[in-house]
């Protein structure tokens, strides 16, 4: 009887995240998949990127749940919009939404998402940053209070949930990985994944 390599063994896999858009966006690739909680401080460094930011907390992330799961393949992500180099976060509520929506008016902002894969049994680690270029229309602030009392985007990276009315407040968006902006990079994601041994179609 042949019995498999420990490097072709079926790993499972756990996303790192309690992100409702992540675990959404992860079950397009039609793999199953737990979901845990990685527990990060996301409190940038000083004088720290945004794209470093989104890196480090994604590797972060991912080694967290890999120190519970060790023998898993284990996927952190973390997304951070960056205006002039000045990370944006998750406003949280609606007063601090308006400011972060007023400040992007008219201006590109770049979200920075990041996705790492970590197996601790096998040492396999990576991580690979997106970058997504968003055009924001010059918005009123009458367009700011319908969008934010109809989508309340207060768990989103700079107020901007595209996949949802948000989209209308865009003029333009340039990305090589189009479900970046949403919060998971499914081609890079994918791509990972099978360099640390998944099967995927």
């Amino acid at each position: 009887m042949n019995h498999p390599s420990p490097a072709k063994m079926v790993r499972p896999l756990v996303l790192g995240s309690t992100s409702r858009y992540r675990r959404e966006l992860l079950q397009r690739l039609h793999l199953p998949f737990d979901v845990v909680s990685s527990d990060v401080d996301e409190t940038p460094l000083p004088g720290e990127s945004p794209a470093a930011l989104a890196q480090r907390l994604a590797l972060a992330k991912a080694r967290a749940v890999a120190a519970l799961r060790p023998d898993a393949v284990v996927i952190g992500s973390d997304q951070v919009a960056d205006l002039a180099g000045e990370p944006l976060g998750k406003p949280g509520n609606h007063e601090r939404a308006v400011h972060q929506l007023r400040r992007m008016s008219g201006q590109t902002v770049v979200f920075q998402t990041a996705v790492a894969v970590v197996c601790a049994a096998t040492g396999f680690e990576r991580c690979e940053l997106a970058e997504v270029r968003v055009v924001f229309r010059t918005l009123s602030d009458a367009e700011i209070e319908r969008y934010l009392r109809t989508e309340q985007p207060y768990d989103c990276a700079g107020s901007a949930k595209s996949e949802g009315l948000g989209i209308a407040l865009l003029d333009r968006i340039d990305n090589d990985d189009p479900t970046a902006l949403v919060g998971l990079p499914l081609i890079r994601t994918a791509r990972l994944l099978r360099e640390a041994g998944l099967v995927l179609p």
